[in-house]
């Protein structure tokens, strides 16, 4: 075992140190509670011989303090005192330590003391083993050893986050054996679940990086989540995984498709994920893996999420224009206008979920604008954003007067526009 020793003293420390290395451990030495903490940050230990009395930081303070970053992984903790009075016994339990050793340390007691925590050492980490097998295994569907259902959706929303704050896009592809009743009423169960294990190999190793992730979605179906996935690259991946299934030459007789195995594959992406969650996309993939069949199967159907929330943009800045656009192009759809006229028109035909415009506005200006949109039942509830150069104050007494909800200053910069949009877009 490796074993961190706390000691301030370096006679003690020299001599400690020689009795661990003679019962056969490592020993690693600090002479302060500061040093120990930093050190069991960056370097693993199995126990740690801690003195109770140091100057700066004690042995109950570092232990309070290493138990509260270690969290739920234990460390045997074994104080040093000269100290064998109950309060000092009952206080080192409560700061976290497991054992005591009362000074002078008997040779004989420390190694009987490091063997028996070696034990419960050894039982921590069989069990944490243990463990870790059990989440493997309730991970992974028992037939296909690919990922099951429920581990996939935990997996897919946590990579869904990440992908939102990348603003990048992302595929669902759903993955369907042709004809597979007919296939297991022909050849057996036994010959249908050889069938699935080799299918699902074959997917598995057709979805090359490690963000991919694939699961079996319930009997025939498979799943996949592609992140950072165009139109283009998700359409190359099925088609992939659709030639590989069909180059395994799985005989399939009693296919009206094929004399041999096939799949038919749908896929969904979303250029977004405002306004948008997986199970909308999943959803949509399912609805494209039926036109994959509708077509004739053993072929690929994608289909684009459009962006659910519209956000209308009025302005004749080319800047302005080009920042939004910038800023929104995966988060909503943007609709633009370059004159009041125009905007009120575009407001009361497609009722977007939100409204920014400048104040300047040629033919009708931005404050006339709002003021229109508010009277009509059909528009009063659209929150508006001005943007314009004035000072916030004086766009704040111009949003009042006019009933807008919100104001942005120029220059914008994107994380302005974003902050602002969100918060109505949520």
């Amino acid at each position: 075992m490796k074993i961190l020793l706390v000691e301030d003293s370096q006679t003690l420390r020299h001599a400690t140190s020689a009795l661990i290395t003679n019962a056969g451990h490592e020993p690693i030495t600090v002479e302060n509670g500061e040093a120990a903490l930093q050190l069991i940050e960056n370097t693993p230990v199995d126990m740690i011989i801690m003195d109770v009395e140091m100057p700066g930081l004690s042995g109950f303070e570092t232990t309070r303090l290493m138990r509260e970053w270690l969290g739920g992984f234990w460390i045997p903790i074994v104080f040093v005192t000269g100290n064998s009075d109950d309060d000092s016994y009952r206080e080192g339990i409560e700061a976290g330590g497991d054992d005591y050793l009362i000074k002078p340390i008997n040779p004989v007691i420390l190694e009987a003391k490091i063997k028996a925590l070696e034990r419960i050492t050894d039982m921590r980490n069989q069990l944490h083993t243990l463990n870790k097998k059990l989440e493997t295994l309730s991970q992974i569907d028992g037939l296909t050893e690919i990922y099951n259902r429920r581990t996939f959706f935990e997996m897919a929303k946590k990579e869904w986050l990440k992908t939102a704050r990348m603003r990048q896009s992302v595929t669902i592809l759903m993955i369907d054996i042709d004809h597979f009743k007919l296939y297991n009423d022909h050849y057996g169960h036994p010959a249908g679940d050889a069938n699935l294990k080799r299918v699902a190999q074959a997917i598995k190793q057709s979805l090359r990086r490690p963000s991919d992730i694939l699961a079996r979605y319930g009997g025939e179906e498979f799943i996949a989540f592609l992140p950072d996935t165009d139109r283009w690259d998700s359409i190359h991946v099925a088609e992939r995984i659709r030639q590989a299934i069909e180059d395994l030459h799985l005989e399939h007789c009693k296919s009206p498709t094929q004399k041999s195995v096939t799949v038919s594959i749908g896929g969904a992406i979303s250029a977004q994920t405002t306004g948008i969650n997986i199970d909308d996309l999943v959803i949509l993939a399912d609805k494209a893996l039926y036109q994959a069949k509708d077509l004739g199967r053993n072929c690929v159907s994608i289909r684009e999420s459009k962006p659910a929330k519209r956000v209308l943009l009025a302005d004749v800045d080319p800047t302005t224009l080009a920042l939004f656009g910038s800023a929104l192009q995966t988060h909503c759809q943007l609709l633009t206008a370059d004159n009041g006229e125009d905007c009120l028109n575009l407001a009361r035909q497609t009722n977007p979920d939100l409204i920014v415009l400048d104040i300047n506005l040629p033919i009708i200006n931005g404050a006339k604008v709002c003021h229109a949109l508010k009277q009509k039942t059909k528009t009063a509830s659209i929150p508006i954003i001005f943007i314009s150069k004035h000072t916030e104050q004086a766009q704040l007494r111009i949003s009042e007067k006019v009933g807008a909800d919100e104001c942005l200053q120029k220059p914008l910069d994107e994380a302005k526009i974003l902050s602002k949009i969100n918060h109505y877009l949520m």
